[in-house]
């Protein structure tokens, strides 16, 4: 089967999208505006929406979301297990890439190796979850200080993935991107680690950041980050494309 969509259904969610905070309340014409539909369009899809209880239109016309939105949050939110999400996008990274893929979380001024998958074969580096390092100079190190504690390392956002070799000790190396959830806000770094010639290597083709970054942008969107966030971070890097040292 394709997976082809409903255009109409992807345009009565875009426009929930919208809603954010600070702009909790928006007007038809704000919402076309931000939206780049017709008003008569939009109208239409609130319309839909309002008598499914996903938005609320005031007596000034004004739309906001609406309870229906609420229920469905909660529902996730007991029903969400952060690693029956990760777990099976690192397993699926380390099987194509034949490479260690974990996901790194900022804990206690450091970092964090939250979740681990290790390829089934070849020479690689193996780390336990629940390891910690500094916040180093590695692209790890580089990821979490620069994405999720504001540290500017840099001058301007730099492309993705990130890498280093040698950075923690001269045998490894490792490329790193940022994930993000809800609200998108920063989550961790998703890493792809080795031995330092493979990845080199790797580096030059630029076969392994296009997967990785595909990795990372199908990650944030399922931890509930924003389409148009996923496209700015990751969209582009096309394949072939090298990717650029941290």
């Amino acid at each position: 089967m394709g997976n082809e969509g409903v255009q109409s259904v992807e345009k009565a969610l875009s426009l929930l999208d919208i809603f954010k905070p600070g702009a909790e309340a928006l007007s038809l014409a704000a919402l076309s505006q931000a939206s780049g539909m017709h008003k008569t369009t939009v109208y239409r899809l609130m319309n839909s929406l309002e008598r499914m209880n996903y938005v609320i239109r005031s007596d000034s016309g004004s739309y906001s979301l609406g309870p229906r939105v609420l229920y469905l949050g909660k529902l996730y939110e007991q029903s969400f297990h952060l690693s029956s999400v990760v777990e099976p996008a690192l397993h699926a990274l380390a099987t194509s890439t034949k490479e260690s893929a974990s996901y790194y979380v900022i804990d206690h001024s450091q970092r964090l190796c939250l979740f681990r998958a290790e390829p089934s074969e070849g020479l690689r580096e193996t780390r336990l979850p629940g390891t910690v390092f500094a916040l180093d100079d590695t692209a790890i190190g580089q990821v979490l200080r620069f994405w999720g504690l504001g540290e500017a390392i840099f001058d301007t956002t730099p492309e993705l993935p990130l890498f280093t070799s040698g950075a923690r000790d001269l045998h490894t190396a490792a490329f790193a991107a940022p994930i993000f959830g809800s609200g998108d806000k920063f989550m961790a770094a998703l890493t792809l680690s080795g031995p330092a010639s493979r990845l080199d290597a790797a580096r030059t083709s630029g076969d392994i950041a296009t997967v990785m970054l595909r990795a990372a942008s199908e990650l944030s969107r399922k931890l509930g980050a924003s389409v148009g966030l996923c496209e700015r971070m990751y969209g582009g890097l096309a394949p072939g494309r090298e990717a650029s040292a941290a």
